[in-house]
C-alpha cells in the first residue's frame, strides 16, 4: 500500500527546458554549454553547486572563467534561469488534491539560484510559499546530497520515518529512478511527453 509520494521538481512539477539555458549562454558567446551541464550529466563544479558546496558568487566567477567572457552576474543569472519555463496551474491543483490521500514530499537536485527563481515565480502565481505544498521539500543544495546518491533517498526515508515499500518516487530521469528502486522504493519514470496529469494515483 502506498502511503507517501516523493516528487521530483524539474520536468515533473516545474516545466523546464535545458536547451533554453544552453541557447541563452550561446547568445552571450559561451560555446558548448550543454557539455558542461544537462539533465543527464554535470561537470564536477555543477555537482558541487547543486550540493551547496559552491556559492552563487563562485558560480558566477566560474562561468566567467570557463567562457572567457566578461559577463555580469545578472546576465549569468538570467541565462542560467532561462530553462525555467514555469508552473502549470493544473499540475499544482492536481498536486494539492493528493494531500488528502498521501503524505506528499519533494526531492529536487537544484541550486540556490534556480531555487530563488522558481520560488519567486510560484509566489507570483499563487501568492503562497511553494514549499507549503509538501510535508517537506528537500533540495540538494540544502541537504548536501543529490540524486542518484543512495544516501540522499535514505536520509529522507529516515528523517520522515517512511518505509521504502510504502513510498512512491516519481522522477523524469532514469538513473534517479534506478537508484530509488535499489533502495526498495516504488517508482514511476515520467519521461516527456508524459506529465503527472497522465497519472492515476
Amino acid at each position: 500500500m502506498t502511503k507517501s509520494l516523493i516528487f521530483d521538481l524539474g520536468g515533473v512539477i516545474l516545466d523546464i527546458d535545458f536547451a533554453l539555458t544552453h541557447q541563452a549562454f550561446e547568445l552571450e558567446g559561451v560555446e558548448g554549454f550543454e557539455r558542461l551541464y544537462s539533465q543527464q550529466a554535470a561537470s564536477p563544479f555543477f555537482v558541487d553547486f547543486e550540493k551547496g558546496e559552491k556559492t552563487a558568487q563562485q558560480f558566477f566567477d566560474h562561468i566567467r572563467n570557463i567562457c572567457g567572457c566578461p559577463l555580469s552576474d545578472e546576465t549569468i543569472r538570467r541565462c542560467w534561469n532561462a530553462l525555467i519555463i514555469g508552473f502549470d496551474p493544473a499540475k499544482i491543483d492536481w498536486l494539492g488534491k493528493l494531500t488528502a490521500k498521501y503524505q506528499v514530499f519533494l526531492f529536487s537536485n537544484t541550486n540556490i539560484i534556480h531555487y530563488q527563481e522558481f520560488a519567486k515565480q510560484f509566489y507570483t502565481l499563487k501568492g503562497r510559499d511553494f514549499n507549503d505544498l509538501f510535508v517537506k521539500a528537500y533540495y540538494s543544495h540544502e541537504m548536501g546530497l543529490r540524486k542518484p546518491d543512495p544516501q540522499s533517498y535514505q536520509s529522507i526515508l529516515t528523517e520522515q520515518g517512511l518505509q521504502a515499500a510504502e513510498t512512491l518516487f516519481i522522477d523524469d530521469t532514469l538513473k534517479n529512478i534506478e537508484a530509488a528502486k535499489e533502495l526498495g522504493l516504488q517508482t514511476i519514470h515520467l519521461p516527456k511527453p508524459q506529465t503527472v496529469l497522465d497519472l492515476t494515483l
